[in-house]
């Protein structure tokens, strides 16, 4: 009687070491997008200039190089994108994009009130268009609508768009993360004097740089959902909810750092 003996050829399991991204010279640089006027006067999206104003100051506090861009063209967008890609970002740890505008699932509309796919502007930002950034952390944040749904569990930022939405990720590829200010299908809340409850929750969560993004990101969902409630004098949208969500393809955990602060010295 033969005996037949079977053998795992299978490697050795090793344990998994999780590193985070290599922190280079400086932090990055943050670009903002922000449209608040559209050639349709009655588009115009009161209150952006609240959330200009907290990005930028939170994302300065960090140690970024901030620029901000209003009222866009969407072939203005896409040109503000490429030109980054072409920039040099060698001495970068990362790049965070925060697009503000009206906005369908997929789409987001140019101050010319023309739709550009949201992966039309992320894709500018992969390694093949912009090598200096291979491998590191791309951050998107996006404040617009993606649906004309209300939640049922003050402004929406959505105006209809025109056609379909395939469904295309808008995370071209690895080392890219976009965070959304709310689920696909549903609007996004903004109020005219103190700006959109997401860019508020998200700038406040970001001051605390000692977190990793994701965690940053589920306090900003956690915040979100169960600390809003939309307040208005129309009982269809009034106590409606928002719930952001991100999609991730970081390959490695990633941490903000605060440029250190010169020590002074006593004689």
């Amino acid at each position: 009687m033969s005996s037949q003996h079977s053998e795992d050829h299978s490697a050795v399991k090793m344990p998994c070491a999780f590193e985070p991204y290599k922190k280079h010279k400086n932090i990055g640089k943050c670009l903002i997008i922000s449209n608040e006027h559209f050639r349709s006067p009655h588009l115009r999206r009161k209150g952006c200039s609240v959330d200009e104003n907290n990005l930028s100051n939170t994302f300065k506090s960090l140690g970024f190089h901030v620029q901000v861009e209003k009222n866009l063209s969407a072939n203005e967008m896409i040109g503000a994108l490429r030109k980054v890609s072409k920039e040099n970002h060698t001495d970068n740890s990362c790049f965070v994009c925060v697009l503000m505008s009206h906005g369908e699932e997929g789409t987001i509309l140019g101050s010319d009130e023309r739709w550009l796919a949201v992966k039309s502007l992320t894709s500018l930002m992969t390694s093949d268009l912009c090598p200096s950034l291979q491998d590191k952390p791309k951050l998107f944040f996006l404040q617009a609508c993606r649906g004309l749904e209300y939640d049922p569990g003050v402004e929406a930022d959505s105006v209809e768009a025109p056609g379909e939405f395939f469904g295309i990720s808008d995370v071209p590829e690895a080392d890219f993360l976009c965070c959304y200010s709310t689920v696909e299908g549903y609007y996004s809340w903004r109020n005219p004097e103190k700006g959109s409850v997401f860019i508020h929750e998200l700038c406040e969560m970001l001051k605390d740089c000692h977190l990793e993004i994701i965690q940053i990101l589920t306090r900003v969902n956690h915040r979100v959902a169960n600390h809003f409630q939309s307040y208005t004098t129309d009982p269809d949208t009034h106590r409606k909810r928002q719930m952001p969500c991100f999609a991730s393809r970081l390959t490695k955990e990633f941490y903000l750092h605060v440029p250190e602060k010169k020590k002074k010295l006593y004689f």
